[in-house]
């Protein structure tokens, strides 16, 4: 809770704030007169689907709005600096310091030539932070306090070698380096599977309430707000609905939009997707004893190696969905890469129509690789920046020897199945938001006419009504399609909705599978039902 702050001035003010953004968008504005006050040692929440203008809010505070958008209009001050009067030194000395910033993507985030040492040790350096032995044992500190496994290890890792939870706990270390009077959290836990979560959240809020740090919290997760929030504003379309006390506004939701939101949360994976009659269907996929471990450098000379997933065993029917649950670093991810043959297996079989993937080499493969295709789980990174989406979704089509005239239309087709407007065809993955940015990541995986689809956390990052058109979306073309979907999450509830059968991993083995409402409703592992019963939808909220 803030502080008493009578008579002082709020820590952080925005007045009449209107960002426009480029011709051509799908609204005039990211933010249009938008006004809020945050107080010394306030978490004010910011809640909106995706799109509304959060994080463009995020960026216009610490003035690292993209070079295409400016501010129209507006005041920003904090501490009773004008923000928007600072040159670009002034804003470096706040930047990182005073005022620090969670990146709703830590992937993007992290410079994936630098070990994690040496990213936290460039921001301390870059403010004065004591000599090289007092960094390093800040880097330490840091890194345990996120709650990382073997701080020394990790201070060496790179990025790419920890999963994703494991690299958001990172950049929260980093931000959290200096202690900065305000942190901006652009959606810090939405990739992050429930037990984590709840671990990530209690060391901000314990972090946040001994320092009495103020807070802006950007999240879609209603749930995240009850746990962390003083207050609440909610956004659509850039524009402010309604805001107020956390406990009132969950309780006795003024405006229509705000009760959609709650009511997205509020679903519960106590009845979990009816069983489907697959008993005759045939098996499409079938993997036995599969394996898969890599070797982590520690310090300059020693290397561990590392077991990522141990005798894994599925099957996969015709027309069946199959979920692979687990908590961050579990091992769900390496699974999907070895399916796809981004990974090759120590040991183990994958057999697609009695075909051993696993012995096949590239050239091989490559008739393949058209009938197995992946949905990865950050967009935006598997997405070419610098590719119009139209480029990006022709590709495969002309590797598997369309023409280009074919594969055009095919392209535009597929963006019109998953609901993006035609001009979407000659846009950059910039001007999309993280959910339209995913529908184009479903579009590419279907473009060459797959039998298989592998979604790795393909819903994770989204706000929860985003991610229930995204998961409609899915569902039907499934059915059109005649799709097999192996499906791969952290959230129980998302596979409850989705899944026939789900297999729950614990680091790196198979504990547990079986259909899901069996799973779910007796499930016969204690760590399943430690996972079920974190799951964010058992959370009880007050009608409306």
């Amino acid at each position: 809770m803030p502080t008493d702050n009578a008579g002082q001035e709020p820590l952080l003010t925005v007045r009449s704030l209107r960002i426009p953004l480029p011709q051509g968008g799908d609204r005039s504005h990211a933010l249009y007169d938008l006004s809020l006050e945050l107080e010394r040692g306030e978490v004010l929440c910011v809640v909106g689907e995706s799109g509304s203008g959060k994080s463009m809010l995020a960026n216009a505070l610490i003035r690292l709005l993209p070079e295409t958008v400016r501010i129209e209009q507006g005041d920003i001050r904090f501490a009773g600096q004008d923000l928007l009067a600072l040159d670009e030194r002034g804003m470096r000395q706040l930047r990182g310091n005073r005022i620090a910033m969670v990146f709703q993507d830590p992937l993007a985030a992290l410079n994936p030539l630098l070990n994690i040492g040496e990213q936290i040790d460039e921001t301390l350096r870059a403010h004065g932070y004591g000599n090289a032995s007092a960094r390093r044992q800040r880097i330490l500190e840091l890194l345990d306090y996120t709650g990382l496994p073997d701080p020394q290890s990790i201070r060496h890792a790179y990025p790419f070698q920890l999963s994703g939870g494991q690299r958001q706990r990172v950049v929260i270390a980093m931000a959290l380096a200096l202690g900065p009077d305000l942190l901006i959290a652009d959606e810090p836990t939405s990739a992050l599977d429930v037990t984590t979560q709840a671990q990530i959240l209690e060391l901000i809020r314990r972090i946040q309430q001994d320092r009495q740090m103020a807070m802006l919290l950007i999240t879609h997760d209603f749930g995240v707000v009850r746990t962390l929030g003083d207050r609440v504003l909610v956004l659509r379309h850039g524009q402010l609905i309604e805001q107020g006390p956390v406990q009132s506004m969950l309780d006795r939701p003024q405006n229509g939009y705000t009760r959609e939101l709650l009511d997205a949360v509020r679903a519960s994976p106590s009845q979990p997707r009816p069983d489907l009659d697959l008993d005759d269907a045939p098996v499409i996929l079938r993997t036995r004893g599969l394996s898969h471990s890599y070797l982590r450098r520690q310090g300059l000379w020693k290397k561990q190696r590392v077991t990522a997933l141990e005798d894994a065993s599925i099957t996969l029917k015709r027309g069946e969905t199959l979920g692979i649950v687990g908590e961050s670093g579990s091992g769900k991810s390496t699974l999907g890469r070895l399916l796809l043959r981004l990974l090759d297996a120590d040991q183990g079989e994958i057999l697609y129509q009695d075909i051993d993937l696993a012995k096949l080499n590239q050239k091989q493969l490559r008739p393949l690789r058209g009938d197995i295709q992946m949905i990865f789980q950050d967009p935006g990174a598997s997405l070419n920046p610098r590719q119009t989406i139209g480029h990006s979704l022709m590709a495969g089509l002309l590797v598997q020897g369309s023409s280009p005239a074919e594969a055009e239309q095919r392209a535009r087709a597929l963006l019109e199945q998953v609901g993006l407007p035609a001009n979407a065809f000659n846009r950059y993955p910039d001007a999309f938001s993280g959910g339209q940015r995913q529908r184009i990541g479903i579009a590419r995986a279907l473009a060459v006419h797959p039998r298989i689809v592998v979604a790795d956390e393909c819903v994770s990052a989204l706000d929860v009504s985003v991610q229930a058109r995204i998961l409609t979306l899915l569902e039907d073309l499934q059915r059109r399609l005649g799709l097999s979907l192996i499906f791969i999450t952290h959230d129980l509830r998302v596979a409850a909705r989705l899944c026939d059968r789900v297999a729950v991993i614990q680091k790196g083995r198979i504990v547990e599978q079986g259909p899901t409402s069996e799973v779910f409703n007796n499930p016969a592992h204690p760590y399943t039902r430690a996972l079920v019963e974190a799951i964010p939808g058992h959370q009880r909220y007050p009608s409306t």
